[in-house]
Order: structure tokens, then C-alpha cells, then sequence
């Protein structure tokens, strides 16, 4: 099998599209996100990776407070009109009924099937054009009927994944087996 080289870039698929949440001047505003992910387990962290330029990071930085939204495939087209459109010319406040948790200054989307509430931990500077904001969750919110077993059911949430060098949007497919157990059967050469 022979390999072609591609460059150096960032081809780490999936990535999930979410809505970060912060509130900026006094208000909820929301910018579309896939440059995200789980930073570590115990305590619950996850970050968020924003270009220096968006407006929602001086909420962030402001308050030390902002929200993870996971918008489902019904949400397709707001999640985008979100992402086109800056909070520096577009008011975003009333796209989205909004409800604050325990921190009282990280907005979040009531539509969304998931909600991550989080306190900002650290903003490590790396360079470049982008902001990192770690923060830690420090509640999650949902509706019973995305939970199988109590635990949010990726099925249920159908969230929408970002394909970031072809500009577009996707959906899950099948699953493939459970972690953990579908290893078990294989059988090295």
C-alpha cells in the first residue's frame, strides 16, 4: 500500500459542530464551533478552539464562564446561520430560548439536546490565529428522552458532524459494535 503525502493540516475526522455560548455585553451570544473535544475525564474538561477575532471570546474571558451546545440534525440550518454570522453585526439573543444553570453567566440553548455548562480553567497561549479555552463542566443538561439508561444516547441526540476541508455538514451512521467488547473476538496473526 503506498501512501501519498497531503500536507500538514488538521484531517481529524470526525469533528462534531457545536454552539459555544458566552455571554457579551450584557447578552447570550452564540458562535458555531467544531474545533472542540474532551481534554480529560476526571474532573470533566473539554475544550474549545476559536479564532482570536470572534466576538464570543471576550464573554468567555469575562465572566470565566461559557456553555458547549450539541445542536442536532434539525438544527442544521441555525447551527450555519450562527457560524456565517458575527455577534459583532447580528444579535444573536433571541435565535434561541435561552436558560442559564449554576454558573448564572454561561447562556445555553434550550433546543439543543445536549448542554455542557462550563467554568473556564485556562487559556493556553500556543500562538497562532486561534484561542483555546479550557474549561470544566460543571453540570450537563438534557431532556429524558435523549437518555437510554440514564446516559445521553448518541441515536437520540443525532448530532451534526463537520467535515472542515469539504465545508459540510454530515450525520451518523450505523453503529459498529460496542468498546470494549467487539476487540475481544479478534484474533492477531
Amino acid at each position: 500500500m503506498e501512501k501519498t503525502k497531503i500536507g500538514a493540516n488538521t484531517f481529524l475526522y470526525p469533528m462534531p459542530t457545536i454552539l459555544v455560548g458566552a455571554t457579551v455585553n450584557g447578552k447570550p451570544n452564540y458562535v458555531t464551533i467544531a474545533y472542540c473535544g474532551i481534554a480529560q475525564h476526571v474532573p470533566p474538561m473539554v475544550f474549545v478552539t476559536m479564532g482570536k477575532t470572534h466576538y464570543t471570546n471576550a464573554g468567555i474571558r469575562e465572566h470565566g464562564t461559557f456553555s458547549v451546545n450539541i445542536p442536532s440534525e434539525d438544527m442544521v440550518e441555525i447551527t450555519d446561520y450562527v457560524g456565517i454570522y458575527s455577534g459583532k453585526r447580528v444579535d444573536k439573543s433571541t435565535l434561541f430560548e435561552t436558560f442559564y444553570g449554576v454558573l448564572e453567566t454561561a447562556p445555553m440553548i434550550a433546543e439543543c439536546p445536549i448542554n455542557l455548562e462550563c467554568r473556564l480553567v485556562q487559556t493556553p497561549d500556543v500562538g497562532g490565529s486561534n484561542d483555546i479555552f479550557i474549561g470544566q463542566i460543571v453540570e450537563t443538561y438534557t431532556e429524558q428522552k435523549y437518555l437510554t439508561e440514564g446516559v445521553p444516547d448518541i441515536q437520540k441526540i443525532r448530532p451534526i458532524i463537520f467535515g472542515m476541508h469539504s465545508n459540510s455538514y454530515w450525520k451518523l451512521g450505523d453503529g459498529l459494535g460496542r468498546a470494549w467488547n467487539i476487540g475481544k473476538s479478534f484474533k492477531p496473526k
